[in-house]
């Protein structure tokens, strides 16, 4: 195992600071425990274990608990030390005397403890969204979701709770004590929503989808502003986000990780533009019966444009490029003329990727030291330094 090392500035190459092993099934969930050399983890196997730092160096379970079912998810308070875990067969324990029994259902897939406001929120696959006191273990509401519900935040300020589902949709509620109210829903995935990741200074929500893509979505702003960014070939199953940096860290099934810079001023994606015939050159589709027996012409397939939204034939974009100010990191289809109007500046990255080397399920970034944990389908958790300027 590598020394601890403090982190001064940013670089592209991770350093795998330690690979703990010793789990029987997946490990759902896992946490670095701040100021300190441990990692605490949940896993299929019913067991929450607490790993720390051997003389030799190898990370080792120290305390071992066993569930009556397998956790399915957790939260961690830094501050209490406090730690909620969610069961396979839909109960809540806060690792005290008492379990919150009348939870969920079905298994629980996300949970989340506030202190501020002493309250558990949870969902589950029953497509139930619920909040606890933590205190008395009392059930102070719930809400049912479209669907099963794979992302859960919360902003304190305005104790709003955003919910993410199976079906795409994001979800706004506004929570008081003992009830809740709809504020709004929306959708921009094209898969269901994996994971979410909210920033309560810059007030903007990050959303991870199936459909291999991150929407930013501006909801502080008020504009309705949603900003995709497309850099992974596989689903979103992880998102993190480090507020002193400004940098979105988002993980992928392939394992794939991509750490992006959100300290630029993105643009959005354009409308995609409907027509009839191609905006370039006036060819028709071949759908435009009328013009293709007027001119006497074959119909061609439609395509659009990434920079500007134009419907186009493919003879009027065979080009590609990538457009990372609009969040394409990878080259997509764009019309002739777009092409030669972006620069070489347009095209310099705003992200970096990494290869984890395995399955991602769950990931957590310390700020104070700039490492990064995953966890994954192999059973493996990895904790790297991306050295990242630490948050003091």
């Amino acid at each position: 195992m590598a020394a601890e090392i403090q982190p001064k500035a940013l670089t592209r190459k991770p350093i795998l600071l330690q690979r703990v092993e010793g789990s029987q099934e997946v490990v759902n969930m896992a946490v670095i425990v701040p100021k300190e050399e441990g990692v605490i983890s949940v896993s299929e196997d019913r067991t929450v274990r607490v790993w720390l730092k051997r003389d030799s160096g190898q990370y080792w379970p120290s305390i071992y608990h066993a569930m009556p079912s397998p956790c399915s998810c957790m939260s961690f308070n830094p501050e209490t030390r406090r730690l909620s875990i969610g069961l396979d067969n839909g109960t809540i324990s806060p690792l005290r005397d008492a379990f919150f029994t009348d939870s969920h259902q079905s298994r629980v897939t996300m949970i989340l403890f506030v202190l501020e406001l002493e309250w558990v929120l949870s969902t589950g696959q029953d497509k139930q969204f619920a909040w606890h006191c933590s205190e008395s273990g009392q059930r102070l509401g719930g809400y049912r979701t479209s669907a099963v519900a794979s992302g859960l935040q919360f902003d304190v300020e305005t104790r709003h709770v955003f919910i993410g589902d199976h079906s795409g949709q994001v979800t706004i509620l506004k929570l008081e004590q003992e009830n809740c109210t709809l504020v709004t829903t929306f959708r921009g995935h094209t898969g269901g929503v994996t994971a979410l990741c909210w920033d309560p200074v810059q007030r903007v929500l990050f959303s991870g989808s199936s459909d291999h893509s991150v929407i930013m979505w501006d909801i502080g702003g008020r504009k309705g502003t949603a900003i995709e960014l497309q850099g992974h070939n596989d689903k979103v199953q992880a998102l993190s986000y480090a507020q002193h940096t400004r940098q979105l860290i988002s993980c992928g099934g392939d394992g794939g990780i991509v750490i992006w810079n959100m300290d630029v001023e993105r643009q959005e994606t354009p409308e995609w533009l409907d027509s009839d015939s191609c905006q370039k050159c006036d060819q028709p589709f071949f759908w435009n019966f009328k013009q293709m027996w007027d001119s006497k012409k074959i119909g061609l397939r439609q395509h659009h444009c990434r920079k500007c939204g134009k419907a186009v034939c493919g003879k009027c974009s065979s080009k590609r490029s990538s457009i990372p100010l609009m969040g394409f990191e990878f080259e997509v289809r764009v019309c002739d003329s777009c092409h030669e109007a972006i620069t070489d500046e347009e095209r310099a990255p705003t992200a970096t990727f990494h290869d984890s080397k395995h399955n991602i399920v769950h990931v957590h970034f310390d700020a104070t030291r700039g490492w990064l944990l995953t966890s994954g389908t192999d059973k493996v958790i990895k904790v790297r330094c991306y050295l990242m300027k630490p948050y003091k």
